[in-house]
């Protein structure tokens, strides 16, 4: 259990680090990552060299790094995560402590996810509150706007909502769960929306960009289109709008590392106090 608590306060140090430089900088540096991953596996290999207990603490590693760098990956296509969040994440695959068996194994990966995905939701509805308070004349505005533009959509849930919530006084009335969702989710999203358009969208100089900073819209110079995409702005494109252009729009996000520390503190503390698996 040493070895567990150790990679923990280990992983601890390294996320905080990680979030101190995300709200300072907007971005986790890629060497926070791969050390990350370097010094779990290095510890892993020379805890498991010296072990009665054979290379299993080493091999985990390999297998949480592997299965964590295929989420990763799809959360990142998916827009969840920034560049930086996804290569973090990836990090802590390697650092999970599991052992036991490779059921256990993938029980305790998806309980991380778990926590993870409810952390994530909370932190960033709580962000959001936040920013709306902050900004709510605009936010007021916005939100107002999304509704005009989205209410049609608005009214198909609300009706998508009242029928299932009918049909479940005859089948289920577990089918009121859905329909109070389903009512819910499109008033989330023009929320989001809306919060999105009224306070993370700034315009700056052009010297202020940094590689992977997202654009709000494509911008377009003579016969040359900078496009708006996900992974953000590269050196070359940085370079180009500089000599072109001396103010642009970019979208800021909410510094997501807030959420990986939350995830990290609750998995270890139901890792330790259970014995090595949460589920039990």
């Amino acid at each position: 259990m040493l070895e567990v608590i150790f990679l923990f306060v280990f992983a601890l140090i390294w996320v905080m680090f990680a979030l101190v430089q995300d709200i300072r900088t907007t971005e986790i540096a890629n060497w926070v990552s791969f050390s990350l991953i370097i010094f779990a596996l290095g510890f892993r290999f020379f805890y498991s060299l010296f072990s009665s207990g054979g290379f299993g603490f080493f091999y985990y590693g390999l297998i949480g790094l592997a299965v964590f760098y295929a989420l990763g990956n799809l959360l990142y296509n998916a827009k969840m995560f920034a560049g930086g969040d996804a290569k973090l994440f990836i990090a802590l695959g390697a650092v999970l402590p599991v052992s036991g068996g490779v059921f256990s194994t993938f029980e305790n990966y998806l309980f991380f996810l778990f926590i993870f995905l409810i952390a994530g939701a909370v932190y960033s509805l709580m962000a959001s509150f936040i920013l709306c308070i902050r900004h709510y004349k605009g936010f007021k505005k916005e939100f107002w706007k999304q509704f005009k533009k989205k209410k049609m959509l608005v009214n198909m849930a609300i009706l998508a909502a009242i029928i299932i919530a009918l049909l479940g006084l005859v089948i289920s009335n577990i089918l009121f769960y859905f329909a109070i969702l389903i009512f819910i989710i499109p008033y989330l999203y023009l929320f989001a929306k809306a919060v999105d358009e009224s306070t993370m969208i700034i315009e700056i100089n052009t010297g202020e960009l940094r590689e992977g900073d997202w654009l709000y819209r494509d911008v377009k110079v003579k016969r040359k289109t900078i496009r708006a995409t996900w992974d953000g702005l590269s050196r070359t494109d940085i370079s180009f709008l500089r000599k072109h252009k001396k103010k642009v729009l970019i979208r800021k996000g909410v510094p997501f590392t807030g959420t990986f520390l939350i995830s990290v503190i609750i998995y270890f503390y139901f890792l330790i106090s259970t014995s090595g698996n949460p589920f039990w």
